[in-house]
């Protein structure tokens, strides 16, 4: 069990972690870049991103499942348990839409140089990156105090 959190926990730290980084860090300072550099270098960096997302995905879901298995089932862990699964699959479903429509329309407009299309894409991954990085603080706030809000309840 102690090498399942721990794992767990890493990777739930590399994804929102590198989410709040792009977010917070990255996005605000590539503004003052020319368009056709933003775009391809965004492009390429969520690209790399994605490769850690699937895996911490992977990762969080069987650890997080095989730590519900060893204390029994869902019906014997904590309502906060509920929620993170819950959130953790939400943010793996968006991250999935993220990947398989607009990433993968940004890698085209890029390659077609079409910088407008492109720009137009990065903004409605960087919503859905919001929500996802908000999801994920939300499920680190439920997993590390969860049992004490939800104690009794």
């Amino acid at each position: 069990m102690g090498i399942a959190l721990s794992v767990h926990t890493l990777f739930a730290a590399i994804w929102v972690g590198g989410m709040f980084f792009a977010y917070v860090c990255l996005r605000p300072t590539l503004a003052g870049i020319d368009a056709k550099t933003r775009t391809t270098l965004w492009a390429q960096v969520l690209h790399r991103f994605f490769g850690y997302v699937f895996l911490s995905a992977a990762l969080l879901l069987g650890t997080g499942l095989h730590m519900i298995r060893g204390l029994g089932s869902m019906a014997v862990v904590g309502k906060h348990v509920h929620i993170m699964l819950g959130l953790g699959v939400v943010m793996m479903l968006l991250a999935l839409h993220v990947y398989f429509a607009p990433l993968k329309r940004l890698k085209r407009a890029v390659i077609a140089g079409d910088v407008a299309e492109a720009g137009r894409r990065i903004g409605q991954i960087r919503i859905f990156v919001g929500i996802n990085l908000l999801l994920g603080l939300i499920v680190i706030v439920v997993a590390s105090g969860g049992r004490y809000f939800f104690a009794g309840v």
